[in-house]
């Protein structure tokens, strides 16, 4: 058999790496900088792209997508290629890739410290972006289908079929939970409303864990771990089963995120029962990954690259426990809106995607350099203070979390709450936070440890260049099975038909769980005393939105005593009817506020904004002074806002519409009056107009700024379902 000569693309791999080690120390550096915010919260006062709420998204999304993301498209470069003896299918295709997720990335990070952003969880970025990522996330899949196509190997390793299903899964949940309807090119609102979109943003944000962070890592894991063991993988049959029954199950289970919410019974029940199956694959596929190592752990002692992949899988398999685990109702109840949470997240982003990633990083440069790694003991040193990082990082935020659960639902004998106040639980768990910050600093030094290792190796070794291979042409064989020919290993050389499969096993979970209810409209019943918000409200529910409060504030009363008795009745889904989008959120760093409408006067809000100490002493939310600056709320959109609200189903009338600016205007009028009743307030906005008229700066008024707005909102919150239950007394 003629044998054909080829080179592998090792270019597009050394630039996904780099790439990756970049975004690696930014994105690391950001989430530290978050972590000392918690200990020092106004160490950015008065820089608004600064700020927790603009940075937290970034920092997400630099980890994710832009570390994670681009250490997962080097490894599927680089061992696509060696398991299909092909070149990638286009070399143009593979640089438009490249290069479009980077700009993707930029983008990102301009726009999201500017407040631009959806605020939905992982899907932040507004709607030109997201149609960027569907088009590159397309030329992905083109590339690596038309690798497959050409492939001079007739089976599909198992790694490919985590590639192929992380391909079709991430495209169906990126397309669908970023539906939206733009009012500008830097603005758009969801196109579902409350618990429909809820529902289908936790679809999309643990299917986002799943298929984006997980199925591709596993894919990775399949082929990395064997070849830098050496050994084959330990059970194909059990990678079978892994496979088949990881996506099917995992795409069911998103609603665990929503247990004790609005969300309808029977959808919570479903991601419960699917969310305890996964344990059962997911740990499958853990006992696949460590058991290939059998027969060479003392190598594992001696070789760090062993060592971080044996730590990242064992991380994968604590995550893949710990989450069907917070899936139970039981455990729920304590675990959500607390930082036990922020400690399973991290055990997996931490360990088993940072730890593959850097296994896999110290096994591929020095193949492409051709040479060895430039200090085997510095990334020793980096394993142990990586391990000791994430140590240090995780076991403060779940002795944190269990804090938190445990006061905020004490009473005393007489029925009323322990810890009345939310801050008393802030204070109790500050050291937590200290140490979390510790935890980081020391992954980020290892981080830098890398960096400097790497640098090093490829300035000792030869360029990287594409690397000449050879395989004979496929041979084309019938379609049908083979005699004796098992269905799966027919399936194998059949990648049309196994991406089909795989298209309907991720398919039928989201279709049971979300079309009934987005299509009956029973499911989700109205309250009659839910009005739109006026035009105020919606702009400063915008504003909202852009600072990010969403991240540490939570808008949904779950129907415990505690809960109830410390902010108010449970949320009802028809209390969010004409919320695009919805405000659930995920942790509770400051207490909920889906009833703190009419707690406090405006005064109040007016001063916690600027001072939240002042206020609260000991509280750890920055200021937002800059809502109070000398310029004008931006109203030029409001009219539009409200027309696009209105096509989404939201019942503005053509007279709201056009009688918004003077409506606006009217209900800032009377919270500026509101604020006069404050002595001190009345003192500095008389002092503040002598300053800009010495400035000989034009004045704002007050009832014209943005913090009139956010108040305004502030105050809406929760009032309908007071006015329903004073009317019914």
């Amino acid at each position: 058999m003629e044998m054909q000569q080829f080179y592998y693309d090792n270019k597009i791999v050394k630039k996904f790496l780099y790439a990756t080690i970049l975004f690696g120390v930014v994105g690391m550096l950001v989430g530290l900088i978050l972590a000392l915010m918690f200990l020092f919260p106004n160490m950015t006062e008065g820089i608004s792209w600064l700020s927790f709420g603009r940075l937290r998204p970034l920092h997400t999304n630099a980890v994710i997508f832009a570390f994670v993301g681009n250490s997962m498209f080097a490894g599927v470069y680089y061992s696509l290629q060696r398991l299909l003896k092909a070149r990638m299918f286009s070399d143009f295709l593979s640089n438009v890739h490249f290069w479009g997720w980077q700009l993707i990335i930029v983008a990102a990070a301009i726009s999201l410290p500017l407040g631009i952003t959806t605020s939905k969880e992982y899907a932040e970025l507004e709607w030109p972006i997201d149609i960027a990522i569907a088009l590159i996330w397309v030329v992905f899949g083109i590339n690596m289908i038309g690798t497959i196509l050409k492939r001079r190997e007739r089976h599909l390793y198992v790694a490919i079929w985590f590639y192929i299903a992380t391909f079709v899964t991430v495209a169906v949940l990126h397309i669908f939970n970023s539906l939206e309807l733009p009012v500008t090119a830097l603005k758009s609102y969801s196109v579902y409303a409350g618990v429909q979109d809820a529902l289908v943003q936790w679809w999309y944000g643990h299917n986002a864990v799943a298929f984006f962070l997980t199925t591709p890592f596993l894919g990775l894991m399949y082929y990395f771990v064997p070849k830098a063991a050496n050994r084959p993988v330990y059970s194909y049959r059990l990678s079978i089963v892994h496979f088949w029954s990881l996506i099917f199950i995992y795409i069911w289970a998103g609603p665990h995120h929503l247990l004790y919410s609005a969300l309808p019974n029977w959808a919570q029940n479903l991601g419960v029962v699917f969310s305890i199956m996964l344990i059962a694959p997911s740990w499958g596929g853990m006992i696949n990954g460590l058991l290939t190592l059998r027969g060479v752990w003392d190598k594992v002692r001696e070789e760090p690259i062993l060592k971080f992949f044996v730590v990242a899988v064992t991380g994968y398999g604590m995550a893949t426990f710990e989450g069907p685990m917070l899936s139970l109702k039981n455990v729920n109840a304590i675990a959500h809106y607390t930082d036990w949470i922020i400690a399973h997240v991290h055990v997996g982003a931490l360990a088993w995607n940072g730890f593959m990633a850097f296994g896999m990083i110290y096994w591929l440069i020095p193949r492409m350099t051709k040479g060895p790694l430039f200090s085997k003991k510095l990334a020793n040193f980096h394993f142990w203070i990586g391990t000791l990082g994430i140590i240090l990082y995780t076991l403060p935020m779940y002795v944190a979390g269990f804090t938190q659960a445990s006061m905020w639902k004490q009473f005393n004998p007489d029925g009323t709450l322990t810890y009345g106040n939310f801050l008393e639980t802030v204070k109790e768990i500050m050291p937590m936070y200290a140490m979390r910050a510790v935890g980081g600093t020391l992954y980020l030094v290892g981080m830098l440890v890398l960096v400097y290792n790497i640098i090093r190796t490829v300035r000792a070794n030869a360029a990287v260049e594409d690397e000449l291979a050879e395989a004979p042409e496929l041979q084309r064989i019938s379609s049908a099975r083979m005699k004796g020919e098992k269905y799966h290993s027919w399936l194998e050389r059949r990648p049309i038909q196994l991406t089909i499969f795989a298209v309907i096993a991720i398919l039928i979970g989201g279709i049971i769980q979300i079309v009934p209810t987005i299509m009956v409209k029973s499911n989700i019943p109205t309250i009659a005393s839910v009005k739109p918000y006026s035009p105020l409200e919606l702009e400063g529910r915008d504003l909202y939105i852009r600072e990010g409060c969403v991240g540490c504030h939570s808008q949904s009363v779950r129907p415990f005593r505690s809960e109830v008795e410390r902010y108010g009745p449970q949320s009802k889904a028809g209390e969010f009817v004409y919320d695009h989008p919805f405000l659930w959120g995920s942790k509770r760093t400051g207490p909920d506020l889906l009833r703190v409408g009419g707690k406090y006067n405006d005064s109040w809000h007016f001063n916690h904004m600027w001072s939240p100490q002042s206020i609260s002493a000991g509280s750890i939310m920055p200021s937002y002074q800059w809502l109070f600056d000398n310029k004008p709320l931006n109203i030029s959109l409001t009219e539009k806002k409200m027309k696009v609200m209105a096509t989404l189903g939201v019942p503005y009338t053509d007279a709201d519409i056009a009688n918004a600016q003077k409506n606006l205007r009217a209900q800032a009028l009377t919270i500026e009056e509101n604020l006069k009743q404050d002595p001190d307030f009345v003192k500095s906005y008389e002092d503040s107009k002598h300053k800009a008229a010495a400035k000989g700066e034009a004045f704002v008024p007050m009832n014209e700024r943005e913090i009139v707005a956010l108040i305004a909102y502030l105050q809406r919150l929760g009032t309908d379902i007071k006015v329903k239950e004073t009317a019914k007394n």
